[in-house]
């Protein structure tokens, strides 16, 4: 698979300082409240971490991988540059326990199957390569702050649409999002999240179908019926710790993972039933530093 999604893991723990900051919940220390105007305020935090994922979406085989990100918050509109995915929300958001309407462009560099030496599977290395792909689109969500824990927890859903503008896999991905976001305490907080992605009939045939002359020079069976429709679920967590004692400025430690299962005719594909698993595990940990 791209790496775009765990990326994408590693900004959002990247950007918990600015979201989640709060005084311990259970037992809030004197003076240790943050202002509700300090959350709304500009930042911008950058990141890098370690990724272990696999090889291709669908692969048993894994790598580790580099994992950059920046995230940050101008005029109350929130951007994010991670990696090879760029998005940002054009609605500026109000501080405090609130309704928060989510709606920007997204933009992501598909890199599936595009290294074929980052491939350990000969058999799948001997089906080719594919150009990288560049997709664009959308999203919309709603956020409710304040929900559960204190208020400044925040539930989140999101739908978003990006279609390939490159001729490659010529095809759109749907993906709705679910994400619950908590305090811990000044120093931590913590993310729960779940989606799942649909895609149209050219991404399976472009990255699973194997032709004929495929079947000969890779050894994989053929599998020229793959159609679109709902190709995975995923769920995950992840984490923020500050290491300079405040999650809304200096340096932090932030770590997720995430299980995805994959389904329908992209699971039936022989790169993933003969080659590969329907079982995908990701995990990422680096450090963050907030401005």
């Amino acid at each position: 698979m791209t790496a775009s999604y765990l990326i994408g893991l590693v900004a959002l723990a990247a950007a918990l300082p600015t979201a989640a900051v709060a005084q311990d919940v259970s037992a809030p220390p004197a003076g240790a409240a943050l202002p509700m105007e300090d959350l709304g305020r500009e930042t911008i935090t950058v990141g890098v971490g370690v990724g272990y994922l696999p090889d291709y979406e669908g692969s048993d085989d894994y790598q580790f991988t580099p994992v950059p990100a920046a995230v940050g918050t101008i005029d109350g509109v929130n951007f994010s540059i991670l990696g090879n995915r760029a998005s940002a929300d054009l609605i500026p958001g109000q501080p405090g326990p609130t309704w928060d309407i989510q709606a920007g462009p997204i933009g992501v560099l598909n890199f599936t199957r595009s290294n074929r030496q980052g491939i350990d599977d000969p058999r799948v290395r001997r089906l080719g390569e594919r150009d990288t792909a560049i997709e664009l689109g959308g999203y919309v969500g709603i956020g409710k702050t304040g929900v559960i824990t204190s208020p400044y927890d925040k539930l989140s859903v999101s739908v978003s649409y990006r279609h390939d503008v490159s001729g490659v896999h010529e095809s759109g991905i749907w993906q709705p999002t679910i994400n619950y976001l908590t305090p811990l305490s000044r120093k931590a907080a913590v993310a729960l999240f779940g989606s799942a992605e649909r895609v149209e009939t050219k991404y399976i045939r472009t990255y699973y179908n194997v032709g004929p002359a495929q079947s000969v020079a890779s050894g994989l069976p053929t599998y020229t019926i793959g159609r679109g429709g709902w190709k995975s679920w995923t769920i995950g967590g992840m984490g923020a710790y500050s290491l300079t004692g405040d999650l809304l400025k200096g340096l932090k430690l932030v770590a997720g993972g995430t299980y995805r299962k994959l389904i329908n005719d992209i699971a039936d594909s022989p790169l993933v039933s003969v080659a590969g698993s329907r079982n995908q595990w990701l995990g990422v940990v680096g450090l963050g530093y907030t401005f």
